[in-house]
């Protein structure tokens, strides 16, 4: 598939203007909407804004590739524009952004356009290329030079290959990006074309969304003196045991490719022996801060343990709801066969979150070999084990005792990876199957017993204070917890807030979850009520989404939020934090309880109070709306409607 075939007319813009990166992308959503790409623009812009959280795609020289994979994409496409004043994208050198290519790319099914978007990836390393581009007078001279470079290429890639092969290549490298893309390819063509120039054959893998290419080969491996690896993902690096290895961001890959080359060549890269865990090059970037690594380390954990909380919390939610409370008051949701199913399984799930916090946060600092030490000192957490009752019971160590056990667990087996780094190569298979499970479940555990005593006091004395708030104290709580959720959406404000009420979950304060919850359907509630009600305030298109929030907000999902919020942050956010803040007050106010940690309106028969709760819902979400609404002027020009 060429090129061409992917880039229509109708998604080139070669005159866009546009103030930031917001309309940018914005602008380039709706050409790939107009181009017959997309079954819902949003839903691919909101996939497209995920890639950006992830790391920029202005990958300098004045290039922007913007991408997505998504289930909203109808077929594979490529829209242009062309922004001749430039425009600050956050690109990786600070240059603005002239051009800019997005990519859409289908979720499943056939990935034959693949290969043409790493084709124009590996193009635009060509600054010539580029300023051609940027000067075509017509769409169809635009497409033109595409087609030209794209013949050019043919040749050249056949031709440059045979020449390297016939030389022996010096340095290999691997590839890869998350969405497996563009920056994938582009970093391969950089180090391959740097390493012509200076006359040191490079040979990359790509690692991309269509799987493997340009394969090493174990020969190649053999003769090669050092091994790059430029990626932003996990890549499996037990066929370069006892070779030198770089590891590096993929976007060194791209602009550091020289440097890269010389330390490659230079005789001083440290041998990579193989430990049995998939390293992602990211894990080892030396300027990354402290801060930054706990962070991603946590939410390694708390992402791997929602599935169990959310499932397992829901499962116990509608034992409740099926049981007849008449039977036996005190074995409330057991009483019948179905309740007391539903209740066990979710009590099964329920109970393997902290282990799995644990497991998940060890794995992220110490790679797989951290994960069974992880889980195991999670579990001695759950069970408040001390050396004089090491079958615990008496110790509530608790969410924060898990927590820490799987930081403890984690640096457990760093260090010991250091202390037998040395050893020779021929034990090198006794360290991951018996020095690091065998010793390291013994040392977290020895550790996490340690600390349980200590964590069960700060446990308790904050369960104590929880359930020792009444009144306007327990309201504030409710407040702060519940505009929490609005205050970034799904980021880490959001996940804070929402992993301490599930923490809370186990400590019976279930009067937290009901507020949080609560917070968290406000964003899409108040969107959806002020495009339905303040429709002169948003174009056509806005309208038709905040429909669809309507049933987001309801099911308690308030990324549904975050279009409009990336847009108009000034008044969204602002607007959405006051509504959930009221809602989450009101429904401490009201006495509100949740045993579920999701499930929005559908799991209302199961919450205390239900019919106060949706009144604090209602109430917070037409707070939102207003507030939205008088923030939000009027759109005056309808030129923006007309478009559409």
């Amino acid at each position: 598939m060429r090129i061409s075939e992917l880039l229509s007319l109708q998604a080139i813009d070669l005159n866009t203007k546009a103030s930031s990166k917001a309309e940018v992308i914005d602008h380039m959503t709706r050409l790939m909407e107009k181009a017959g790409n997309l079954n819902d623009r949003e839903a691919y812009k909101k996939g497209v804004l995920a890639r950006e959280e992830e790391g920029t795609t202005g990958i300098g020289e004045g290039i922007a590739i913007p991408h997505a994979k998504s289930a909203a994409v109808k077929k594979a496409g490529l829209a242009a524009a062309v922004i001749k004043d430039g425009v600050d994208y956050d690109s990786l050198d600070g240059e603005p952004v002239e051009l800019a290519f997005m990519i859409a790319a289908p979720e499943g099914g056939a990935d034959t356009h693949l290969e043409a978007l790493a084709r124009l990836s590996t193009m635009l390393m060509d600054p010539t290329f580029k300023e051609e581009l940027v000067n075509a007078e017509s769409p169809e001279a635009f497409i033109r030079i595409i087609d030209e470079k794209d013949d050019e290429l043919d040749g050249k890639k056949t031709k440059d290959a045979a020449e390297m092969a016939a030389k022996g290549y010096r340095v290999l490298a691997i590839t890869a990006c998350p969405t497996g893309i563009a920056h994938t390819f582009m970093a391969a063509e950089s180090l391959e074309n740097k390493g012509k120039e200076m006359g040191i054959p490079v040979k990359a893998e790509t690692q991309g969304a269509d799987g493997a290419k340009n394969v090493l080969t174990a020969e190649e491996i053999k003769n090669a003196e050092c091994i790059i690896i430029a990626a932003d993902k996990n890549v499996d690096l037990s066929r370069f045991d006892g070779k030198p290895v770089i590891s590096v961001k993929v976007a060194d890959g791209i602009h550091k490719a020289q440097q890269l080359i010389d330390e490659a060549v230079s005789g001083n890269v440290p041998l990579y022996h193989h430990s049995g865990a998939a390293v992602a090059a990211e894990a080892s970037v030396e300027n990354e801060s402290v801060g930054r690594k706990i962070y991603k380390d946590l939410m390694n954990g708390v992402s791997h343990m929602l599935p169990f909380v959310i499932g397992g919390g829901i499962l116990i939610a509608l034992a409740f709801l099926l049981d007849d409370y008449s039977i036996d008051p005190a074995n409330f949701g057991k009483n019948t066969p179905v309740a007391a199913y539903l209740k066990t399984i979710g009590e099964f799930s329920f109970n393997m979150m902290l282990p799995v916090l644990a497991g998940y946060i060890a794995m992220s600092i110490a790679d797989r070999p951290g994960l069974a030490v992880g889980f195991v000192a999670g579990l001695v957490a759950k069970a408040g084990s001390t050396f004089l009752n090491p079958a615990g019971g008496e110790v509530n160590a608790g969410f924060l005792g898990a927590l820490f056990a799987g930081f403890a667990a984690g640096y457990v087996v760093i260090g010991l990876k250091k202390l037998t780094s040395r050893f020779p190569q021929s034990l090198n298979s006794v360290r991951p199957m018996i020095i690091y499970p065998v010793f390291g479940i013994l040392i977290g555990s020895v550790v996490t017993t340690l600390i349980n005593p200590l964590m069960g006091m700060i446990n308790d004395g904050l369960t104590g204070v929880l359930n020792s708030m009444h009144g306007t104290s327990k309201v504030l709580l409710g407040i702060v917890v519940a505009g929490m959720q609005s205050v970034d959406m799904g980021g880490p404000v959001n996940k804070t807030s929402y992993v301490f009420a599930t923490s809370q979950l186990a400590e019976g304060n279930f009067e937290i979850m009901a507020a949080v919850m609560a917070g968290g359907m406000i964003p899409p509630l108040a969107i959806a009520l002020c495009t339905t009600f303040f429709k002169n305030r948003f174009t056509k298109k806005e309208r038709e989404s905040g429909i669809v929030n309507y049933l987001l907000g309801l099911s308690f999902i308030s990324e549904g939020a975050i279009p409009f919020a990336a847009s108009d942050p000034l008044r969204v956010i602002p607007s959405c934090i006051v509504g959930s803040a009221v809602a989450g007050g009101l429904s401490m106010f009201f006495g509100c309880t949740l045993r579920a940690p999701h499930g929005g309106i559908f799991v209302l028969p199961t919450i205390g109070n239900p019919l106060m709760y949706a009144l604090a819902i209602l109430i917070g979400a037409v707070a939102g709306c207003l507030v939205l609404a008088a923030l939000k002027r009027p759109i005056k020009d309808n030129a923006i409607e007309t478009a559409e």
